[in-house]
């Protein structure tokens, strides 16, 4: 469950990168809404996502690799990206939704990652 995870951190993380450089670069493929209540410039919102698919990235290499602390990081992170990709929807909702999804699976992925391995470490002693 915890290699699903970090594989799927790895996968969104590309995904927020790739969404966070079109945005930069102002592609024509976002909506242009008005009176959103978070409304950003559009440049704003690539760079949000672009920062936080690189730290997506990492977090799920290193949850590849083993690490501990990359696990309870790539929980916040991944609630992160959830909320990030939420406040998203209005300029691409079917890729927006599709990403919060992902982040909402990978928290649960990796929290039951956790909660297994830990029940596994009792009965082994």
């Amino acid at each position: 469950m915890t290699v699903l995870a970090a594989a799927l951190m790895i996968f969104g993380g590309a995904m927020a990168i790739l969404e966070g450089i079109a945005a930069i670069a102002k592609d024509d493929l976002f909506l242009a809404t008005r009176h959103y209540v978070f409304e950003f410039s559009l440049s704003g919102w690539g760079w949000v996502h672009l920062i936080l698919g690189i730290v997506i990235v990492l977090a799920g290499c290193a949850v590849l690799a083993g690490a501990l602390w990359a696990r309870y990081f790539g929980v916040f992170v991944a609630g992160l990206g959830a909320i990030a990709n939420f406040l998203w929807v209005p300029y691409y909702p079917l890729w927006a939704m599709v990403l919060v999804a992902v982040n909402i699976f990978i928290v649960w992925a990796l929290c039951t990652g956790m909660h297994r391995e830990a029940g596994e470490g009792l009965t082994a002693s």
